[in-house]
C-alpha cells in the first residue's frame, strides 16, 4: 500500500515518531478488533477516532455513550500512553494527529456509506506482510498487551503492495 507508505512518511515529516506511534497503535488496535469479523465497517474506525480526538480536546465534554470500538480505542490508547508516555502523542498534539489520520481513512475508505475498503486493506496487508503480527494479535485480546516492541506495520523498505484499481493493469479471465 505505498499510500499507507506515503501517509507514514508524512506523519513523520509533520508530527514525528510520536504521531507514527499513534498511527500504528491504531491499526494495531484496529487489525486486532476487526480482524475475523465481516460486519466492520470503516465508518466504526473514523467514529473511534472522532470519538478520541474528542476525549483528547481541551474542551470535550462528554457525549453520548460512545461506540464499542471507540471505547476499545480509547482504552488502549490510555494504557499504551500510562505505559509508555513519551513514545506516543499526548493530548496537546494527538488532536491534529488524529485529524490527519481521519482524513486519511476517510479518503481511503471512499464514499460509499457502507464501505469497508480501509479495514479490508489493511485486514489484507497484515495477514501478507506481517504474518507473524498477525498471529500474535489474534491470541492477544486484553488491552494492553497488543503492541509488540519495536514492530510497526510499517512496509519493509521497497515492498510496493498491489492494489486492485482503475490503474490495474491485471487480465480478468
Amino acid at each position: 500500500m505505498p499510500v499507507r507508505r506515503d501517509f507514514y512518511r508524512e506523519l513523520d515529516e509533520s508530527g514525528g515518531q510520536k504521531a507514527v506511534a499513534l498511527f500504528n497503535l491504531i491499526e494495531v488496535v484496529t487489525f486486532s478488533y476487526f480482524e475475523g469479523r465481516r460486519d466492520g465497517q470503516d465508518a466504526e474506525v473514523i467514529a473511534a477516532l472522532q470519538a478520541l480526538r474528542r476525549t483528547l480536546s481541551p474542551l470535550h465534554v462528554p457525549a453520548a455513550p460512545m461506540p464499542v470500538f471507540a471505547e476499545h480505542l480509547r482504552k488502549e490508547y490510555e494504557t499504551f500512553k500510562k505505559r509508555n508516555p513519551e513514545q506516543i502523542a499526548d493530548s496537546s498534539d494527538a488532536p491534529a494527529v488524529l485529524d490527519r489520520i481521519d482524513r486519511f481513512v476517510s479518503t481511503f475508505s471512499g464514499k460509499d456509506f457502507q464501505s469497508s475498503r480501509f479495514l479490508g486493506g489493511l485486514i489484507g496487508y497484515v495477514k501478507i506482510y506481517h504474518p507473524e503480527i498477525a498471529e500474535h494479535l489474534k491470541k492477544k485480546h486484553e488491552p494492553g498487551h497488543i503492541l509488540l516492541p519495536g514492530q510497526s506495520f510499517s512496509s519493509p523498505p521497497g515492498v510496493d503492495v498491489h492494489t486492485h484499481g482503475s490503474d490495474c493493469r491485471h487480465h480478468h479471465h
